[in-house]
Formats: C-alpha cells, sequence, structure tokens
C-alpha cells in the first residue's frame, strides 16, 4: 500500500512539519531561554551571552528553552566542572512533558580530579529510555569550551562532540520500532546531584567541600521547528545545517566519511553500549540492536 512507503510518509510527515515555524537562534540567554530551578545558582553574564550554572548541597540549578520544538539542530558551547566533580551530572537535553516523556540526552558524569570525564548519551520513547552509550571524552572539557550538538529529523537522531558524530539512534518505525516522532520538546540545560549512580556506579559520592560545583553555557546556536503558538510564522523552511555540516539538517544523515569517524571514535573512546549487555534485558536486546 502507498501509505508504507518510506518516502511517502516523510514527504507527509515534511508537509505536516511545515505548519510550524523555523527558528535560527544564538548568543542571548535572554531571547532563547528561562529559569526553571535554582534561583541566584543561574548566573546570566556579558549580556545574556554566558550562563553559569551552580550545584551545592541544597540545590542544583537550570535552565529551559521558551520555545517547543518539534525536530530541528540544537549546538551549545558547554565548560564542565572543573576539578573533583564526582558524583555531579551535568545535562544538556530535550524533553517532552511527563509522564511518558520523550527525550534526547546529552549527560556529562563528574569524575575524580585526573580521571576521564564521560559523557552518557540516551534516548526515551513514551517514558521508556535504558538506551545508554557512554564515552570518555578525548580532551579535557573543563579547561575550554567545546561543542556539544543534537540532530533530530524523520530519519535519525545524531549526537556530536566538537562536530564529530559518536552517536546515530535511527528511526526503524516503519518496522514498529520506537522513535520520538510527534512530541514537541523544550531544550533544558541542568546540573544535579547524581551520586548514586553518576561515578563509577555510585561507588564515589559527592564530595560537598568541593561546592559549588560550576558549569558554564555559551553560544546556544540551533534551527528548529517551533509550535505555532510560540511565533506563529506559517512555515519551517529546515534549509540550514549544522556546525560542520554542508547538508540540510531535515534529511541528513552520515556520510561514509562521517561514518567512519564515528566508527574510530566509538572503537577508541566507547566505555558502555546498551547493545553489548544482554542480561541487563534477560538475554533479550532490544529490537533496535539488531539494526544498523
Amino acid at each position: 500500500m502507498a501509505a508504507n512507503n518510506p518516502s511517502i510518509m516523510l514527504t507527509v510527515l515534511f508537509i505536516i512539519v511545515s505548519s510550524l515555524v523555523v527558528t535560527s537562534r544564538g548568543n542571548n540567554f535572554y531571547q532563547d531561554f528561562e529559569i526553571v530551578f535554582g534561583g541566584d545558582r543561574v548566573r546570566i553574564l556579558d549580556t545574556g551571552e554566558l550562563v553559569t550554572l551552580s550545584l551545592d548541597n541544597s540545590s542544583g540549578s537550570g535552565f529551559q528553552s521558551i520555545n517547543e520544538y518539534l525536530f530541528g539542530w540544537f549546538n551549545m558551547q558547554i565548560k564542565l566542572v572543573h576539578g573533583n566533580s564526582a558524583g555531579t551530572v551535568t545535562a544538556y537535553y530535550l524533553q517532552s512533558p511527563t509522564p511518558n516523556q520523550d527525550e534526547i540526552d546529552f549527560e556529562f558524569l563528574g569524575n575524580l580530579s585526573g580521571d576521564p570525564y564521560a559523557v552518557q548519551t540516551n534516548v526515551y520513547v513514551q517514558g521508556e529510555g535504558s538506551r545508554e552509550q557512554q564515552f570518555n571524552l578525548w580532551f579535557d572539557p573543563t579547561k575550554d569550551f567545546h561543542n556539544y550538538t543534537i540532530l533530530w529529523n524523520p530519519k535519525n537522531i545524531i549526537f556530536y562532540v566538537d562536530h564529530t558524530p559518536i552517536r546515530v539512534f535511527k528511526n526503524h518505525g516503519m518496522q514498529g520500532l520506537p522513535y520520538p516522532k510527534t512530541k514537541t520538546m523544550r531544550l533544558y540545560t541542568t546540573i544535579w546531584n547524581g551520586e548514586d549512580w553518576a561515578t563509577r556506579g555510585g561507588l564515589i559520592k559527592t564530595n560537598w567541600a568541593c561546592a559549588p560545583f560550576v558549569a558554564s553555557f555559551r553560544n546556544f546556536s540551533g534551527d528548529a521547528c517551533v509550535w505555532p503558538w510560540a511565533r506563529g510564522s506559517p512555515s519551517c523552511t529546515a534549509t540550514t545545517s549544522p556546525p560542520g555540516s554542508k547538508k540540510r539538517w531535515f534529511d541528513q544523515v552520515l556520510d561514509p566519511s562521517s561514518e567512519k569517524k564515528m566508527k574510530l571514535v566509538r572503537k577508541k573512546y566507547m566505555i558502555y553500549d546498551y547493545c553489548n549487555h544482554a542480561e541487563r534485558f534477560h538475554g533479550v536486546l532490544p529490537p533496535e540492536c539488531m539494526r544498523a
């Protein structure tokens, strides 16, 4: 039947998304975000171009995008907590309203001084996650700002670190597999205490003598489709490309060169993949693990 043709389905989806509005933003907290918790632990500096989040033994902090999005690319430059950050989690993610949320996560897991900083990626659909992949970063993310990008379109989700892809989560919806494609999401950045699991599975606890723990964020950029009630424009052209790419983001998948780069990063720096952990799923891996 024609309704099962993937190209037709994508065309129909693009027509639906075209009723949304494209936004290409950058550099100012006041235009794009609002504080959601933590009060004065969120500091807005340089007339809105730089934001810091801090965590102490009373509370973490966070902010969210003013708009809600359905597909797009989102890039943030982040400098992570320096020194002994064990037990802390700095998160940069998209999330729909709970419960049964869709979610696309970067989570940066604190470490003891001198240990590698790990980044965990995850994808939730209808409240179901458990799709973690973890990587040791190949640089010190506390000394300078680095780029972290999420690309989310009807074909796939791609996670980038400094414009290098580290993970792809593909849409196998035609085979009945879950994929976040119907719920709008906001972009969030937060810092919080994850000592029960974040560092060596919770063996290393947060040392509050090192608080406050501070992460910094700047130069947000992106191009995404925003629900009509946010800005009221009649179209979503989706013609831009994320940093490091020349391809239109709405259709973007990895080319052979990018696939090769991703494979090298995964071979050298991946430290955990849920698809290699069958015992966690009682011997039956999630179905997307069986597909390229």
